[in-house]
């Protein structure tokens, strides 16, 4: 699966350790940039970028880093058919696939370290959407929040 990493200044410390992890289960990467070295380099363009990838069909999944998490999956959330989720737990980097055909992951680099966040993209790159009928109600649910509020 082709899957788009994208880091702020703050979530550089673990882009090399999630890039490692994605190659070693077999996926390709493409890298939106962020190297740490540039304190405006901001959460809103890494994210825009992954959602866009994702969006597009550049890219089948995103990964976003940030500092907490929180503002990436925010900021990704806004972009139309996007299901960005702040995962620092196993559970949920699965079950939101699973349940919630979440497409970008959000971790925070302030608040896991590389071990956590190795075991964090296994799970999630592992995952399937379930297609059971009560999420994809749910999920026309979503759809049709975004159709509603997008264009007005």
């Amino acid at each position: 699966m082709r899957v788009a990493v994208g880091v702020d200044h703050a979530g550089y410390p673990l882009k090399a350790t999630v890039i490692a992890q994605l190659q070693a289960l077999g996926h390709e990467v493409v890298d939106l940039g962020g190297d740490g070295s540039d304190p405006n380099d901001d959460y809103p363009d890494s994210a825009r970028a992954v959602a866009q990838a994702v969006q597009s069909g550049r890219a089948q999944r995103g990964v976003l880093i940030c500092g907490s998490g929180v503002g990436a999956s925010a900021a990704a959330n806004k972009v139309r058919g996007i299901r960005c989720a702040l995962c620092h737990d196993s559970f949920s980097a699965r079950q939101g696939v699973e349940d919630d055909d979440m497409n970008v992951l959000a971790l925070g680099a302030r608040v896991i370290g590389p071990a956590l966040a190795k075991d964090l993209v296994t799970d999630y790159m592992a995952a399937q959407f379930s297609g059971l009928e009560r999420h994809v109600r749910r999920l026309g649910k979503i759809k049709a929040m975004e159709e509603e509020f997008c264009n007005s």
